[in-house]
């Protein structure tokens, strides 16, 4: 319980940030006039936005399952991180627009030195901010913080390239190369929304889960199923933080269902406390329904 608060205040926090970083940003375009400050800009406008379908999303994950929703509410995370995809898209195609606009208008920038510092500031919180989302989101199996966190990276990624871009503006004096440089902004936003929305669709998909969390499974099913003879057709697939595993448990067809249920228990327990949130399904089959395959425990 405390793990699930934790998480709905770091979402929350995670609002605030983006308000804060969209304030100093919008004030640097101000500033500025620059086409390229204001891509960055409507790029923490999206921040925003996807902070607060991320809170809605994490709350909603929280909830016990019902009788509606059997299997939980943590396929939530993965619709949030999908909507955090389509809005990074939506901000690159607005960013295009007026770099396009800027190109063939260009003009030259208002007090830049400014506008450089307060872009640099806004810049360090996001990338504090950022590993902050991707580590706890990692840590806590959470779609929703990490996409977040993922994308605050690319915001900081724009944001040094667009500071980098205004300083050769204010040596060289060429103003054409503010609108160009938010024009490569966009491209790098719209690689990043594919990365999150392409992550996001393998968890609604059922994907399994990682290799090295199914190596782990395996091995606790083998080393704690003494009296079963083999245990085949190992699923598993990832719904948020929580991963659902089921199998086919073989056992001698003159055993009891009492002895039988004593090593599924057995094989529960120790997957518990092996690999946290998990839901297990175990089928028992007599012998006669061995495949001589999977894992043999005999």
């Amino acid at each position: 319980m405390a793990a699930a608060n934790k998480t709905v205040t770091i979402a929350a926090l995670s609002l605030l940030v983006g308000l804060v970083v969209l304030g100093l940003k919008l004030l640097a375009w101000w500033t500025t006039g620059s086409v390229a400050l204001y891509s960055d800009a409507l790029e923490s406008i999206v921040n925003v936005v996807t902070a607060v379908v991320a809170l809605i999303a994490v709350r909603l994950a929280q909830k016990p399952a019902d009788a509606a929703l059997p299997y939980g509410y943590h396929k939530a995370e993965y619709f949030s991180a999908v909507i955090v995809g389509v809005m990074i898209i939506v901000a690159a195609i607005l960013i295009i627009r007026e770099a396009v606009l800027g190109f063939f208008a260009p003009h030259v920038l208002m007090a830049p030195a400014q506008g450089l510092a307060i872009s640099l500031g806004a810049t360090a919180i996001n990338v504090v901010w950022a590993f902050v989302l991707i580590r706890y989101g990692r840590q806590v199996r959470s779609p929703a913080l990490e996409a977040d966190g993922k994308h605050l990276l690319t915001d900081v990624i724009s944001t040094i390239g667009v500071l980098i871009g205004l300083v050769l503006v204010f040596l060289t004096g060429w103003a054409v190369l503010d609108p160009i440089l938010a024009g490569l902004v966009a491209l790098n936003i719209l690689w990043s929304g594919w990365g999150v929305m392409r992550d996001s669709v393998g968890g609604l998909m059922d994907a399994a889960t990682p290799p090295d969390r199914l190596k782990r499974i395996r091995e606790v099913i083998a080393g704690n199923a003494d009296g079963a003879i083999e245990a085949h057709d190992i699923r598993t697939r990832q719904a948020g933080s929580l991963t659902f595993i089921d199998f086919h448990l073989v056992v001698p067809g003159a055993m009891s269902v009492d002895a039988a249920h004593a090593i599924c228990d057995n094989i529960e327990a120790k997957l518990h406390e092996a690999v946290e949130d998990i839901q297990i399904t175990i089928h028992v089959e007599p012998e006669n329904k061995a495949k001589h395959a999977g894992i043999v425990v005999l």
